[in-house]
């Protein structure tokens, strides 16, 4: 047989529903494996026959804030996401923020066979989509067999 444990359902005095993943990460670190003052986009890359694509998720962010660069073989996405303000009353009620805030950096090595001379990077409702064509050299071709 199992013991029955009976929790208390009622919270303990004090306790901050708002507060808990502050306390969670100031006892044990936080969750990610990135600095816990800055933040990271999330980015999905695919390929197709013609092209690698790089989307990265930049909610609030201007083309003015971020760039990207190819070099030696490396796709590099920067940038810094700045903090907004509010005008309003302080005691008007509690304030929570859980937006992350400050500069980001994401690189790739890219994939042999891109063309670094004809990248395309587009910034549209908040979400930056990087183009890496292939060369011609790198795309597939079919072969005719001959008899």
């Amino acid at each position: 047989m199992f013991p029955v444990v009976k929790r208390n359902r009622i919270s303990p005095v004090g306790w901050d529903v708002f507060n808990v993943g502050r306390e969670f990460d100031r006892l044990f670190g936080p969750a990610s494996n990135g600095p816990s003052s800055g933040w990271s986009p999330i980015v999905d890359a695919r390929e197709t026959d013609e092209e690698f694509l790089v989307s990265a998720e930049l909610p609030g962010l201007t083309k003015d804030d971020v760039e990207v660069t190819v070099e030696n073989g490396v796709l590099s996405l920067s940038g810094e996401k700045r903090e907004t303000s509010d005008e309003g009353d302080a005691d008007s009620g509690r304030r929570i923020l859980e937006r992350r805030y400050g500069r980001f950096q994401r690189s790739f090595t890219l994939p042999r066979g891109v063309d670094a001379e004809q990248v395309e990077a587009h910034l549209s409702d908040g979400v930056l989509t990087v183009k890496l064509p292939k060369a011609q050299a790198a795309k597939a071709r079919r072969i005719k067999i001959g008899s």
